[in-house]
């Protein structure tokens, strides 16, 4: 009998990597940060160039989590401005008075995972969910 896995096929995984690649460049981060978001170490470009060129996110259940947050703060920002796409875009490299001055991305990389929840449920509240 054969294990079954937890992860989604890598064709899924393969859409995700395009998405999340997209997305880090709309918001326009840097590699470094980029890295963070995804909870990879900085010394870790060559995989994210890897992600860039189409293949699919490993099949981490922490990666894959991270990257449905990241699609969610994606959408509730899309929905909070949705005539100011430029807003959308640059919101989390810009500083934030409820993150104590700090940008989004800041609060991210400072405070890992529950930095990523910060911001999501920042967001959710915002929009009133």
């Amino acid at each position: 009998m054969q294990a079954q896995s937890d992860s989604p096929p890598a064709t899924d995984r393969t859409e995700l990597a395009k998405m999340v690649i997209a997305l880090f460049d709309h918001w326009q981060l840097a590699t470094d940060d980029a890295l963070s978001l995804l909870g990879l170490a900085t010394s870790n470009r060559a995989l994210l160039g890897r992600y860039r060129k189409g293949e699919p996110l490993a099949a981490s259940r922490d990666l894959l989590e991270r990257v449905g947050i990241l699609l969610g703060i994606h959408k509730a920002l899309r929905l909070l401005f949705p005539d100011n796409r430029a807003l959308a875009y640059a919101w989390m490299c810009q500083p934030n008075r409820a993150f104590n001055g700090m940008t989004p991305t800041a609060v991210i990389r400072q405070w890992g995972f529950p930095g990523l929840l910060m911001v999501r449920s920042y967001l959710d509240k915002a929009r009133g969910k």
